[in-house]
């Protein structure tokens, strides 16, 4: 892990903090408004935000796009880049055009086949995966050279992150996966949706076991369910999302004007058992059209107000 942090989340993250961050709802407006708008309701409310990358593969307003507004609005980006749209030219220049527009967060990934999108006919590039994008950004980081080995004027700052899914099978892999990621470059990782926390606890006690806590941060992913629809669609339609019968059935076992109320229940005791779990450094929040939701767990978990620091120093 860096001694100097390239980021506020980062700051955050090496002095000890638990850490809080969402997802930004994705947009699919030429207006910036609904952007500003979710970013004015986050901002001193979780301590980094992610814009995703086509996610689910439908296009939206780019995630290159969303950070830049939300600097605008006094939010810290986590910038999402899924090589299934880009070759490693785009990627480059996309890494290099985040950095210069300010943004110091970067998550890596591969994405979602096209398939589950509303483009099935796209082409998707795939030139790159995750693990190899996470070198490259290394590569220009801490060499200052692009993957060609072309020198950089000025290298981008940048602290780099990755995804990874405990619940996918094979499962005994997934703790060496992680280890494959930190080698390549990761330095902190966002956890798939944490719905089996049984499952949940066995990763992490491998990772811990495997001493890759000491070389990385740890964000567990946390899902604040609306519906027991919501609940099923994650469970059949949704490939890596491990929700166990218990969940549906407690969220179906109520009617339907209680089951939002239930959700933000869930999602509360979700997170203090995964506070308890050692290695965990922060968790990460998703909901679909759920803003205001995510807003009242932060609040209700005592997460508030949120730690301040000093934003990293521009380089």
């Amino acid at each position: 892990m860096s001694p100097e942090p390239r980021s506020r989340l980062q700051r955050l993250l090496q002095s000890g903090e638990f850490v809080v961050t969402c997802e930004l709802e994705a947009s699919d407006s030429a207006d910036p408004e609904p952007v500003y708008r979710l970013a004015d309701a986050l901002r001193g409310k979780v301590d980094a935000v992610n814009c995703t990358d086509n996610s689910a593969a439908h296009p939206h307003l780019s995630s290159l796009a969303a950070a830049h507004l939300l600097l605008d609005r006094g939010v810290e980006p986590i910038l999402q880049l899924a090589c299934r749209d880009r070759n490693r030219l785009a990627l480059q220049a996309d890494i290099l055009g985040a950095a210069a527009l300010g943004v110091r967060n970067l998550v890596a990934m591969t994405g979602d086949d096209v398939t589950a999108g509303d483009h099935p006919e796209a082409k998707p590039i795939y030139d790159l995966d995750a693990m190899h994008l996470l070198r490259i950004a290394r590569i220009m980081r801490d060499s200052g050279t692009y993957l060609s080995g072309r020198r950089l004027d000025r290298p981008p700052s940048l602290f780099i992150g990755a995804v990874e899914n405990p619940f996918a099978p094979p499962i005994d892999y997934r703790p060496m996966r992680l280890g494959k990621k930190i080698e390549a470059g990761a330095e902190f990782v966002q956890t798939q949706i944490v719905f089996n926390l049984e499952r949940m606890r066995t990763f992490m006690a491998r990772v811990v076991e495997l001493g890759l806590t000491e070389r990385v941060f740890v964000l567990a992913g946390v899902y604040v369910l609306r519906s027991a629809r919501a609940a099923r669609y994650l469970r059949d339609q949704v490939p890596g999302i491990d929700v166990p019968d218990e969940v549906l059935r407690r969220m179906e076992g109520l009617p339907p004007d209680r089951q939002a109320e239930e959700g933000v229940r869930l999602a509360l005791e979700t997170i203090a058992r995964l506070r308890e779990m050692p290695g965990i450094s922060g968790i990460h929040l998703m909901s679909i059209r759920g803003e205001e939701a995510i807003l009242r767990v932060v609040e209700e978990a005592g997460f508030l107000p949120r730690p301040a620091v000093e934003p990293a120093a521009a380089g």
